[in-house]
């Protein structure tokens, strides 16, 4: 963001609920924002149990209630790890701070994200669930471009329902905050022991409540992060390999039994 500063670009983000906070902010000054919220759909565990979400397997996070993506995007939207992620980038994008980003659960995902104003009023970007539509924003120059895509039905939708995360089921959000409020390297940390929890998780190596285990305690263990932002790709790469060491070292049949035992306890 520093870079496209100095030299007088624009960053235009193409993720669905980024793509929609930067349209929303067309509507009013940025020095006028009071928050952010990002909406997530809660994942095909939004309904489960903690017990059945610990039990689940990589099938049953290819269950996607909206979007058909990837087997890792899959397990991280299923414990709401990429809404975390999100939430870190969204800082970087708009500069607001940890405390002005928010989520909320929006099982319609017609909503993608919305601006508090500092007057009490609201904007929100709301479009069908489809990438098309904020990859062709972020394609269109002067004008929007035309899209032979079903068009929004509010009437046949009905009405949006909204649900605050639970972050007792979905710790891993609460470690992308606490990340994130740390700053520095640690959302790098993150990233990396997730990365590493993720790939175990699909290979069958552990359980899916063994991610969140995982990440935190990598992120606790990981002094390296927590010193000053990394400011070169080497610096950020370094925190990483360390990360997903420590992360891996989690891995050990010893230690992921330990976890358990602490977590029933």
């Amino acid at each position: 963001m520093e870079d496209a500063e100095r030299v007088g670009a624009t960053i235009l983000p193409m993720d669905s609920e980024h793509n929609a906070l930067a349209q929303a902010l067309a509507c009013g000054h940025p020095d006028d924002v009071l928050t952010m919220t990002l909406t997530a759909s809660g994942g095909p565990f939004r309904t489960w149990s903690r017990e059945a979400i610990a039990a689940a397997r990589p099938a049953d996070t290819a269950k996607h209630p909206t979007y058909s993506m990837g087997a890792k995007i899959n397990v991280d939207s299923a414990s709401l790890m990429n809404k975390g992620l999100e939430l870190i980038e969204a800082h970087h994008l708009f500069g607001l701070r940890p405390d002005q980003l928010h989520v909320v659960v929006h099982p319609q995902s017609i909503i993608h994200g919305l601006v508090q104003w500092r007057d009490g009023g609201w904007t929100a970007g709301l479009a069908n669930p489809d990438m098309k539509i904020p990859i062709a924003n972020c394609l269109a120059t002067e004008r929007r471009l035309s899209l032979d895509v079903p068009r929004l039905d509010l009437a046949a939708i009905g009405q949006f329902t909204f649900e605050a995360p639970d972050e007792e089921r979905f710790p891993c959000l609460a470690l992308a905050k606490a990340a994130l409020a740390a700053g520095g390297g640690m959302p790098a940390v993150l990233n990396g022991a997730n990365e590493v929890a993720v790939a175990a998780f699909l290979d069958g190596r552990i359980g899916f409540a063994d991610i969140a285990r995982i990440v935190e305690g990598t992120c606790a263990a990981v002094s390296l992060g927590k010193d000053g932002a990394p400011a070169t790709v080497a610096e950020a790469l370094a925190i990483d390999r360390e990360a997903r060491r420590i992360a891996g070292s989690f891995l050990a049949p010893s230690r992921m039994a330990a976890g358990r035992a602490a977590g029933s306890s």
